[in-house]
């Protein structure tokens, strides 16, 4: 059975970790657009993407529940406790991932929402902190 929760926590821990990242960045958006209303400038659309994109690292948790964890344990080729250390420690990472996004997002909002300037440099800061959870994934495959 806790290999069963271990697939269920990476899954869980990942979408918290998800909502709570696109809140941070959604905020920061919201905020941009507000300012560029109020100064009679246009509202970037493309804000939208930063607040999106903690969203990646809950479907990083379900393939890794569905595509690994779930087969696994059903099939009695991952221990549950094995399942169980794979499922918080991966949905950890993946969560604090997609919380450091959201962050690094709220910022590229802010910044873009002011100059209008330097999306491409902004979003590879945000595809930094998704590498984290990608490298999760991937390794935890491999286990």
């Amino acid at each position: 059975m806790l290999g069963y929760f271990g697939a269920a926590c990476v899954l869980g821990i990942a979408a918290i970790g998800s909502a709570i990242g696109i809140g941070i960045a959604g905020q920061a958006a919201i905020g941009a657009w507000k300012r560029c209303y109020m100064n009679n400038k246009p509202a970037p659309f493309i804000l939208t993407v930063f607040a999106g994109a903690p969203l990646t690292q809950t479907i990083y948790g379900f393939l890794l529940m569905s595509n690994t964890l779930l087969p696994g344990v059903k099939a009695g080729t991952i221990a549950d406790g094995t399942a169980l250390g794979i499922g918080i420690f991966s949905g950890l990472a993946m969560a604090m991932s997609a919380i450091a996004q959201g962050k690094a997002g709220a910022a590229g909002s802010d910044a873009l929402g002011e100059t209008g300037k330097g999306f491409s440099q902004y979003i590879m800061v945000v595809g930094l902190c998704e590498t984290v959870a990608l490298f999760a994934m991937v390794f935890s495959f491999l286990i």
